[in-house]
């Protein structure tokens, strides 16, 4: 067989690419491929059961386009791009998402496009409801909130709010955070199917969720409408307004719609209610609009009937599935929250662990501490033994030097006493010679007075001695030697005879006198002898009562006892001193 014959046989295939919500895929389809031969590959692929909900769309000329389940692919108004590309997204909507979407894939690509036509405007949403939804979204994302993980500033690259409301409050991007993260904290223990499911639930109440709009006109020349194609009907807008429809159409009141090029006429079930008519400009947009029309009003039928066996497999096995996925989460929070148990308890283990480890390394050091301290005052107690031996030793010596220093107090006491007796006699004694020197002066007094009278009586005495002699002489003379010549020598020879002869002329009381002064004389010189012994003897105790204060003075300083109260030296012997000036003034 030749090449060319090869090649004619070998099938020719066509490159395509699907963009899923949160993937990319590329198939190399045959093509002979109807648009249901690439559908279900895609479905297979992802895992896709309900596949009514959704379709393959792709873009021609600014317009979406569904591709055509029973066409082939090639046949269609695809792109010619290669790979050509596809977006599966979902085609017609549940009225409610808790009881139509059974699968988790479903749910999650619904969750998805959802949340990315609320992010891009399609549906409208106010503040509050798009920050709920967002917390919905985080907790999808991330699962339960954990402070010591979640860290402010963990949503900056997420986009969890449309732009519409980021602009309509002046806040910054961290007071979005905090009010979504007040949120988030609250969906605690909330699996990631059960947070996307409680996200579509709030999301199938907003008026614009799964309604498709087109431009229309009810006549030719009159102004044009919006009209809304989703689950519940047919609905009329005006341009300026897509969340209140001024007529409804609910696929339970419509009876029959049929188009015949740009004119769409829809039927009442009543046939009292007048035929409703639009028109539409595009033949395509037309087509479209019949296609979503027999669609949703094929879904609103098939959810008033019994379920399919396939359905009702479907919804058996994600029963199961969610009940097994349930006692799963169960288990794995029982397990968490034992992990967290053990972990806190193996942390307060750690905890106490090192706090005992503190409590030993410090009860080590403090035992070292005390043993250190023992030592140390076993070694105090040892010194002060001994110092309390040695005290002992010196009180002993203290108690005797103090018996001692008693005695010698008692002593010094008596003999002050005495010293105090003699210097009183002392005293009296020097008052009596005081008396007495007065007395004796006064007596000296009258004696010299006397002594000088008889000086005189003496002198005249001795003058009428001489008188007489001179008279007398030469009679003597006469009769015994002749008288010598006069001289000086004879002169004094003279007046020697005379005094030799003088007593022989004294009175009585001359002799008498002069005896008396020599006696008294004699018993002065003795009496002043007696006390200059007195004086002397009471001098030597006075040095040796210095003397015994200053050794004692000594003691005390050595022995470490305080020294007796100071008494200057000039008070304790001014009286001895000055008696003593005056025993030897006198």
């Amino acid at each position: 067989m030749s090449i060319l014959g090869l090649k004619k046989k070998q099938p020719k295939t066509f490159k395509v690419k699907v963009i899923t919500m949160d993937a990319e895929m590329e198939f190399s389809c045959e093509v002979k491929w109807k648009g249901k031969d690439l559908f279900d590959l895609v479905c297979r692929t992802i895992g896709l059961r309900e596949t009514w909900f959704f379709g393959l769309r792709y873009t021609v000329k600014d317009t979406h386009a569904w591709l055509k389940p029973d066409k082939r692919v090639l046949d269609q108004e695809v792109p010619k791009d290669s790979p050509i590309t596809f977006h599966f997204l979902a085609k017609f909507f549940p009225e409610k998402v808790e009881e139509e979407l059974v699968q988790e894939i479903t749910q999650h690509l619904f969750f998805l496009q959802v949340k990315k036509q609320i992010l891009d405007e399609e549906i409208f949403c106010s503040p509050e409801a798009s920050v709920l939804l967002a917390s919905y979204a985080v907790q999808a994302k991330y699962g339960d909130y954990d402070p010591n993980f979640h860290k402010p500033g963990f949503l900056a690259q997420d986009e969890l709010l449309p732009k519409r409301v980021l602009m309509q409050y002046q806040m910054t991007p961290e007071m979005w955070e905090e009010k979504i993260t007040a949120w988030y904290a609250e969906h605690r223990n909330i699996a990631r199917d059960e947070a996307e499911m409680e996200y579509l639930k709030i999301a199938q109440d907003l008026d614009m969720y799964g309604v498709s709009y087109f431009s229309i006109t009810q006549n030719k020349r009159d102004k044009e409408l919006l009209l809304g194609v989703d689950a519940q009907g047919l609905h009329i807008y005006s341009p300026n307004s897509k969340l209140n429809p001024n007529k409804s159409f609910p696929w339970s009141g419509i009876r029959n719609i049929s188009y015949s090029e740009k004119e769409f006429t829809i039927k009442p079930l009543d046939k009292k209610k007048d035929v409703f008519k639009f028109y539409s400009s595009q033949l395509r947009v037309n087509k479209l609009i019949l296609e979503l029309c027999i669609g949703n009003h094929d879904l609103f039928m098939r959810r008033r009937k019994v379920d399919s066996i396939e359905v009702q497999q479907m919804k058996a096995q994600a029963k199961e599935e969610k009940a097994r996925k349930k006692m799963e989460r169960q288990i794995l929070a029982r397990e968490k929250q034992m992990r967290e148990e053990a972990e806190r308890a193996k942390e307060e283990m750690e905890r106490r662990l090192f706090q005992l480890q503190d409590e030993a390394r410090m009860a080590n050091e403090a035992l070292l501490r005390s043993e250190e301290t023992a030592d140390l005052l076993a070694e105090k107690a040892q010194i002060a033994e001994e110092e309390a031996k040695l005290l002992a030793h010196k009180a002993a010596e203290a108690e005797q030097e103090r018996q001692r220093l008693e005695v010698t107090a008692l002593k010094t006491k008596e003999e002050h006493r005495l010293m105090e007796q003699k210097m009183r006699e002392a005293e009296q004694l020097a008052v009596k010679l005081v008396e007495q020197s007065e007395r004796r002066t006064k007596e000296a007094d009258h004696l010299k007075q006397d002594l000088n009278e008889a000086k005189d009586a003496e002198r005249r005495a001795k003058q009428k001695l001489l008188e007489i002699t001179k008279t007398t002489y030469p009679l003597i003379a006469a009769y015994s030697n002749p008288p010598p010549p006069p001289g000086p020598d004879n002169v004094e020879m003279q007046l020697e005879m005379a005094s030799s002869h003088r007593l022989d002329f004294k009175d009585p009381d001359m002799k008498r006198l002069s005896m008396e002064i020599e006696r008294e004389r004699l018993e002065y010189m003795e009496k002043s002898k007696h006390l200059q012994d007195q004086l002397k003897e009471l001098k030597s105790e006075i040095e040796s009562l210095k003397l015994e204060e200053q050794q004692q003075a000594g003691i005390y300083n050595l022995r470490g006892y305080p020294e007796p109260p100071y008494i200057p030296h000039s008070n304790r012997n001014s009286a001895y001193m000055a008696q003593m000036a005056f025993f030897e003034e006198v």
